[in-house]
């Protein structure tokens, strides 16, 4: 189930609001300028699978976005708990960070903690399989992977300049819970 938590800066230990219903994620999310919907995948995909093998599972969607909506940039994030470069991979998405480019996020598999850093507030999104964020470009956030991550996101860019993930150098996304917590 996705689970939408909105803290003020001033309280990261407790949320102003807790929403679980995808309805009411969607509409406090839209407010913000993100768009949040549940999406029904026909292709299955296992945490772990290579980037090609989970874009060649979801090419005609891929390929529609593309051509529909013009996403010029595909990144994969898959990840298990045997991969052997996890620690790091999480550290460094746990940075709050920023693109220069909108984007879709689609989780295929698995699920993660999603932050959003939006003026004096934080929005945390636990984000499962079949969940579909719209993320604005300069949007602030972070995502974290748990202790034991099992998780494949397909995320498509505008452009290819604007994929890279560009560091605040703000410690925030330490503050507030993470996926274990």
């Amino acid at each position: 189930m996705s689970i939408l938590c909105v803290y003020h800066l001033s309280t990261p230990d407790t949320p102003n609001k807790v929403l679980t219903h995808a309805d009411d994620i969607a509409s406090t999310l839209a407010e913000q300028g993100v768009g949040f919907e549940r999406w029904q995948a026909s292709t299955r995909v296992e945490a772990g699978a290579s980037a090609a093998e989970v874009t060649a599972a979801y090419q005609a969607q891929i390929d529609s976005w593309m051509t529909a909506q013009g996403y010029a940039q595909v990144q994969v994030l898959s990840v298990n708990r045997e991969h052997p470069q996890k620690v790091a991979l999480a550290a460094g998405l746990r940075d709050e960070h920023y693109h220069g480019a909108d984007e879709i996020r689609l989780f295929a598999a698995g699920r993660g903690l999603l932050g959003l850093h939006i003026g004096d507030y934080v929005y945390t999104v636990l984000c499962e399989k079949h969940d579909l964020l719209r993320i604005p470009a300069g949007m602030p956030r972070w995502f974290d992977l748990g202790e034991e991550p099992r998780v494949v996101a397909i995320s498509l860019f505008q452009t290819a300049s604007g994929a890279e993930a560009q560091v605040t150098g703000s410690g925030i996304a330490q503050g507030f819970p993470g996926l274990d917590d």
